[in-house]
């Protein structure tokens, strides 16, 4: 489908502040864009993963100080 002003929207890498035509590339270095296209994503996800994790993990430490200030600790 054609853009309103009828020039087609070409596909364009940004890679360390230049801009490549993926058009033109080897299947090769498309092959390498999809590759660190699917890394950045996995890597993402495992970064929102481990916000959830440490969440969790603080609503836990917090539930057991409440729970462990109900009841007296051990004497040393």
């Amino acid at each position: 489908m054609a853009s309103p002003q009828g020039a087609e929207r070409r596909a364009v890498l940004n890679f360390e502040s230049k801009r490549y035509d993926l058009s033109i590339m080897s299947d090769e270095l498309k092959r390498l864009v999809k590759g660190l296209q699917t890394a950045e994503s996995q890597l993402k996800f495992a970064q929102d993963q481990l916000r959830v994790v440490a969440v969790g993990r603080q609503v836990l430490a917090s539930q057991l100080k409440r729970k462990l200030s109900e009841i007296d600790p051990i004497e040393d």
